[in-house]
């Protein structure tokens, strides 16, 4: 979606194997140096409205994660690139195994009501977002620091520490993990890793309704459905220049009004094209247009508690099955106009470890007599009734229909089934949905924008057991513990290319198993404001909020 191509992110990988992210810095690029500077005014962007309380570890959508980065700094940042800067970090050194890491931060950071930020504010968050009790989303993140299986035990108090966290003084911390991991100096970069303030934990809902922040723009007000307003934060002590006074993030039903804001010049920029525009817009002369190649996996989730899909070999068929039937390239052709590109694995073409020859990827080919072959051998275990509909959900709001109605066409057409999209009016209805497991009859849109440049980050987030049941991303719970076992040997790799070489064995079972069906990469694409400068992308897709003046 950026002028300048996204280049490969095997630096920020490579930073993360020396363990000692001080090394890392660097001038990287503008969204990465200097201070807070620029135009006062504020920027308005299109986001659909937060579907959580705007709590960094309880936020796994991109509604309330786009303000939530703007707001949350971290131990470290990526820059444009993807390559990794520390930002509250000052040190993170592992021990010769990457078992341990000593963590130490910078002085002068403070949150937004005036508080310091410590070590403490990283290990009680962490252990707050792990535990339990406290239900949240991203909790899986921390599995694998030492003390989270005791966190996840029926009635532990909410209050219970991660046992792998010790704090050393006010600004240095260790933390154990029950396994090596090469990629923890990165994995702390994303969101759920955000320190939190005192005044969080005295009162947890009034805090996501307005938070207490520590990033380069802090809070202004949300106005639910209507937008979320942050604003440059003038006690920021990191790296990212901010070059606006902030940033409106505004919520639309539907993309369509929002093109036509951007033509006019009432709103700045669009990260979501609608259908009808997705053939014209690189050729309009009333916006800033991009299309490069970005690091979005769009999929679909067929849930394990679908009937005639479960973790079997009926399942495994018919949703071999269901993929075979899919003609993607005539989507991409017809449907996106190009601002997608055929899909190969579970990753993206942007991100280290991306393969194009995993074994066993032609059930991402379309091949009718092959996906015929495999559902009726799959009717043969369990016969598909008269009644029977293949169903997919997803939002309205997103601009999905023409792509949804396309896969069914091509489904039927293939199969000789009823298939069909599965509407549903908002963002927020959809993923409330999804996160409830109330999709028992209907498999449901599932993309996937990384949190962090490794492999790691689409498929322990997406798959893994240990985030499925409401613990993290996997929302079709699926679970297979030679998959979980190929993730843990990953992360103990000593290298980013054996760690990488590991992934894909993993995805090999991916493809069998097939928990979700990968439909296509898609390109980082938008349009921009005549009047805004710097409208370009970040390596993950979403747009560079910090670059943006007018």
């Amino acid at each position: 979606m950026k002028k300048r191509k996204v280049t490969a992110l095997a630096a920020a990988a490579v930073c993360s194997l020396a363990l000692v992210l001080s090394g890392c810095g660097g001038s990287g690029s503008d969204s990465t140096t200097g201070a807070s500077g620029g135009s006062d005014a504020m920027i308005s962007v299109f986001n659909p409205e937060p579907t959580n309380p705007l709590i960094p570890s309880n936020t796994n959508e991109v509604g309330g994660g786009n303000p939530i980065d703007m707001m949350f700094s971290r131990l470290v940042s990526f820059d444009n690139k993807g390559k990794a800067h520390n930002e509250i970090a000052k040190e993170i050194k592992g021990n010769g195994d990457s078992s341990q890491f000593t963590i130490k931060i910078n002085d002068g950071w403070k949150f937004t009501d005036g508080s310091p930020v410590t070590a403490e504010s990283f290990t009680k968050a962490w252990s707050w977002a792990a535990n339990v009790s406290n239900k949240q989303k991203n909790s899986s993140f921390f599995a694998n620091i030492k003390g989270y299986d005791e966190l996840q035990q029926d009635g532990v108090p909410a209050d219970t520490q991660l046992s792998g966290l010790n704090v050393v003084d006010d600004k240095t911390f260790t933390v154990d993990l029950t396994s090596p991991s090469s990629t923890f100096p990165i994995q702390v970069g994303y969101a759920a890793f955000a320190p939190l303030p005192e005044s969080f934990y005295k009162d947890t809902k009034a805090f996501g309704e307005k938070p207490v922040t520590v990033g380069p723009y802090k809070f202004q007000s949300w106005e639910h459905n209507k937008f979320v307003k942050v604003v440059k934060n003038p006690d920021y002590k990191g790296g990212i220049k901010v070059k606006n006074g902030g940033i409106e993030f505004r919520s639309y039903t539907d993309p369509t009004p929002a093109y036509a804001d951007i033509q006019s010049g009432n709103l700045d920029a669009l990260d979501t094209i609608p259908a009808s525009y997705k053939k014209t817009f690189l050729k309009d002369s009333q916006v800033q247009a991009v299309n490069d190649p970005g690091s979005v996996l769009q999929m679909f989730t067929i849930p394990t508690y679908m009937k005639h899909f479960g973790e079997d070999q009926e399942g495994k068929l018919r949703r071999q099955a269901i993929s075979m039937a899919i003609n993607r390239p005539q989507i991409i052709d017809k449907v996106l106009s190009g601002t997608g590109k055929d899909v190969t694995d579970f990753t993206a073409p942007t991100i280290p470890g991306y393969s194009k020859s995993i074994k066993g990827n032609d059930v991402l080919k379309y091949n009718p007599s092959k996906a015929k072959e495999l559902w009726e051998e799959a009717n043969k275990i369990s016969p598909w009734g008269a009644n029977d509909v293949f169903k997919m959900a997803y939002n309205a709001d997103g601009a999905h229909k023409e792509i949804y109605d396309a896969v069914a066409n091509s489904i039927k057409n293939t199969l000789g089934i009823n298939a069909q999209g599965n509407p549903l009016p908002t963002f927020n209805e959809f993923r409330s949905n999804v996160q409830g497991r109330k999709f028992t009859d209907s498999a449901f849109r599932s993309g996937w924008q990384a949190d962090y440049p490794s492999p790691e980050s689409y498929l322990m987030s997406n798959f893994s057991s240990s985030a499925a049941d409401g613990n993290g991303s996997n929302d079709g719970d699926y679970k297979n513990p030679k998959f979980d076992a190929l993730l843990t040997k990953a992360t103990a790799a000593k290298s980013v290319d054996e760690a990488n070489k590991i992934y894909q064995q993993a995805e090999e079972i991916l493809m069998e198993d097939l928990p979700a069906v990968p439909l296509y990469y898609m390109n980082a694409y938008g349009a921009g404001s005549k009047s805004v400068q710097g409208f370009t992308f970040t390596w993950k897709g979403t747009p560079a909020y910090p670059d943006m003046s007018k």
